[in-house]
């Protein structure tokens, strides 16, 4: 089931690359959180998109905002990844895959001619009060940090 804008983000609190657990709840009231939730660390697309995020942290930052990538990858791969492409945000390991399922992005595909379960790249804008702002299921990579970007100033103007 996918969430729907107007909603409330779910809650959850996730280990970072560093085994830190992180609270969704910590932002509240006082910063934007974007998650990305990408399939597979070191993949090409993913470290694209996660380089990509990383490479405008600070534009992010200059609009309230935090960067979160969550995938079920654990936290010393997360680490590795982290480590080898020089990416600043945190990425979140989601092991059980209990927050991809509450997001709606543990979704079925079909891989040759049989039915897989995978996380599909999307990304949810959350303002400051927990409310989800934009939804975006089943993204491209390409150029996708820049348009979450342009909708996160959105929400300041």
């Amino acid at each position: 089931m996918q969430l729907r804008v107007g909603e409330q983000a779910p809650g959850f609190a996730l280990p970072d690359a560093d085994m830190k657990q992180v609270d969704l709840a910590e932002f509240r009231g006082r910063r934007h959180v974007v998650l990305f939730f990408y399939p597979k660390d070191g993949t090409p697309c993913c470290t694209r998109e996660a380089t990509d995020f990383s490479d405008h942290e600070a534009d992010f930052g200059g609009q309230n905002c935090v960067l979160l990538g969550i995938s079920r990858d654990d936290c010393l791969k997360h680490a590795e990844f982290r480590d080898k492409e020089g990416i600043g945000i945190e990425l979140l390991s989601d092991r059980d895959g209990s927050v991809c399922k509450r997001y709606g992005v543990w979704q079925a595909r079909e891989v040759d001619g049989h039915r897989k379960f995978g996380v599909s790249r999307s990304t949810f804008i959350i303002d400051r009060d927990g409310t989800i702002r934009h939804a975006l299921y089943n993204v491209n990579y390409k150029g996708h940090a820049l348009e979450v970007l342009r909708l996160v100033k959105e929400l300041n103007s």
